[in-house]
């Protein structure tokens, strides 16, 4: 059986059951700096014009013109929007011409858009913060 210990947190008494655990944890735990860096990206992926423009390009490259037709924003919008992901380093461009396309720049992002994706397909979600939610 583990041992309970008193830790000290922000002035606060907080009792501690399983202090092997607790410490594995904190052993794993990331630096906040990359906390802050993921909850960036998560940040970014939260809009839901700027995650239409990503799952548009789950199919591959396309021009700010095709991304605003695919999206049902303007040129403008969309063109903002790229600027900050670009920013972020979650979709590159490249240029022929005077044209540029944009594609999504890391596996990674394609994984968390694939799995957030699949989640919602498969879950209910309840929304008491939107209007009309029961």
């Amino acid at each position: 059986m583990k041992s309970s210990s008193d830790v000290r947190v922000d002035g606060c008494t907080v009792k501690v059951v399983d202090a092997d655990r607790v410490a594995a944890v904190c052993e794993r735990m990331p630096p906040a700096d990359d906390l802050a860096d993921t909850a960036d990206v998560f940040g970014l992926l939260s809009d839901p014009n700027r995650l239409r423009l990503l799952v548009a390009l789950l199919d591959g490259e396309l021009c700010v013109c095709d991304l605003a037709a695919v999206t049902g924003q303007s040129e403008s919008a969309v063109s903002h929007a790229l600027r900050l992901l670009r920013a972020h380093r979650i979709v590159a461009a490249r240029r022929s011409g005077r044209m540029a396309y944009y594609r999504l720049e890391d596996p990674h992002v394609r994984m968390l858009l694939d799995l957030a994706l699949a989640h919602t397909e498969h879950t209910e979600a309840i929304h008491p913060e939107r209007e009309g939610a029961p």
